[in-house]
C-alpha cells in the first residue's frame, strides 16, 4: 500500500476521503476532502472508552464488530463519491482506521494513496505555514472606506496578490460583520482554509491584506501570521466621511433591520445609552444615514486611536481619495505603493 509524505499526498490529483468520525470532520478537515467515516461519533466514543478502560485488544475487537456489517455499504458509498476509483485516503494518525478502509477499498477495486501520519501531520504543517515570512502590504482605512472592494480590485489586477482574511472568516470584522454572511467556520477549519489560500500565493512577491484586529468575529488570526501583519508597512485610505456614510447606509439599508438592531445592542456599552437609543430609533424609522453617523462616531474614534504612531511600528502611508470608487482608489493606492517602494529603495 503506497504511503505518501504530506507533500507527495498534496500533489496527487485524486479526491481525498477522510475516514475519521463525523464530529472530527466537522471540527476541521482538508479543504475539498469528502467524508467517508469508518465509525459514527458514538462508535468512536465507545471504542475509545474500551481502549482506556479495558484494553487495546478489546477496542480492536469492538471496532471490527462495528466495521463488519457496514463494509458493503462503505464500498458502495466510496464508489458514489469517487467513480474514478483512485483516491487519497487518511484518518487521524495514518493507523488502523485508514488501514482498514484501504484494505476494503482495494478489495473493491480502488487504487488508494495513503497519507503517512494522517491528518495530524497535515495540521502540523498548517500551523507551521503561518510562520513562513512573506512580503505583506496592509491596507487600512476607517470603517466604510471600501477596503474590501479595493482588495477585490487588486485581486483582479495582473501582478497583484491578495489574501482576503474576512472572506475566509465569513465576517466583516465589526459588530455588524456577520450580517449577510454565511456561518463562520470553526477555528480549525479557518486555519486549514487560510493555509490553503496561502499555499496558492507566491512567497517572493508583495501580498495585500486588509488591516484587521486579531479577532475576526469569533475567529482568531494565528499568532505567527498576525505578528507578521502587525509589523508590515501599511497604506491607509483616507475617504471623506460623507462618502463612507453613504456607502454604509446603502449596504445596511439592504439588510434585515432586526439584525442591525441586535448589532447596535451589542455596542450599547461602547456607544452609550443615548446614542444606542438614537441609533435603534433610526433603524426603526429607516433612517440609515443617521444610524451610520451615530455608530461611526465610535468606530472612527477606535480606529484613529489604533492608527496613532508607535515607535516600534513601521511608517504608514496615507492615501487621500475623493470617494469609495474601488477602481479609482486601487489606482491611487498602487501609485502610492510604487512611490513608497521607490523612495525606500534609494
Amino acid at each position: 500500500m503506497p504511503r505518501h509524505s504530506l507533500s507527495e499526498f498534496q500533489n496527487l490529483p485524486y479526491p481525498i476521503l477522510d475516514v475519521r468520525a463525523p464530529i472530527e470532520f466537522a471540527q476541521g478537515h482538508v479543504p475539498g476532502a469528502l467524508s467517508l467515516p469508518l465509525f459514527t461519533d458514538e462508535e468512536r466514543a465507545r471504542i475509545g472508552t474500551a481502549y482506556k478502560q479495558v484494553s487495546q485488544e478489546r477496542a480492536v475487537h469492538l471496532g471490527l464488530e462495528f466495521f463488519g456489517p457496514k463494509m458493503s455499504a462503505m464500498a458502495k458509498q466510496a464508489k458514489k463519491l469517487v467513480p474514478g476509483k483512485e483516491v487519497r485516503l487518511h484518518c487521524w494518525r495514518g493507523g488502523m482506521r485508514s488501514g482498514a478502509v484501504l484494505w476494503l477499498l482495494e478489495l473493491a477495486g480502488f487504487k488508494v494513496h495513503l497519507l503517512d501520519h494522517g491528518y495530524k501531520e497535515y495540521r502540523r504543517a498548517v500551523l507551521d505555514s503561518f510562520a513562513q515570512p512573506r512580503q505583506w502590504r496592509v491596507l487600512g482605512g476607517l470603517t466604510g472606506s471600501g477596503k474590501t472592494d479595493v482588495l477585490h480590485e487588486l485581486a483582479a489586477t495582473p501582478g497583484q496578490y491578495v489574501l482576503d482574511l474576512e472572506g475566509l472568516a465569513h465576517h466583516k470584522g465589526s459588530a455588524f460583520g456577520a450580517i449577510g454572511q454565511p456561518a463562520q467556520p470553526t477555528q480549525e477549519q479557518f486555519e486549514n482554509n487560510l493555509a490553503a489560500a496561502l499555499a496558492q500565493l507566491p512567497t517572493d512577491v508583495p501580498i495585500w491584506v486588509e488591516d484587521e484586529s486579531r479577532q475576526i468575529g469569533r475567529l482568531t488570526i494565528p499568532a505567527a501570521l498576525f505578528t507578521q501583519l502587525h509589523a508590515a508597512p501599511r497604506w491607509v485610505l483616507e475617504v471623506p466621511r460623507a462618502a463612507r456614510v453613504a456607502k454604509l447606509a446603502a449596504e445596511y439599508g439592504a439588510e434585515d433591520p432586526q439584525l442591525l438592531a441586535e448589532a447596535i445592542e451589542r455596542l450599547r456599552k461602547r456607544l452609550g445609552g443615548l446614542a444606542t437609543q438614537q441609533a435603534l430609533a433610526a433603524v426603526a424609522a429607516g433612517d440609515f444615514p443617521l444610524m451610520v453617523e451615530l455608530v461611526l462616531d465610535y468606530y472612527d474614534k477606535t480606529y484613529t486611536y489604533g492608527l496613532a504612531p508607535r515607535p516600534e511600528e513601521p511608517p504608514r502611508t496615507f492615501v487621500p481619495v475623493a470617494g469609495c470608487d474601488a477602481a479609482q482608489n486601487t489606482e491611487h493606492l498602487l501609485r502610492a505603493a510604487s512611490a513608497t517602494t521607490a523612495s525606500t529603495s534609494h
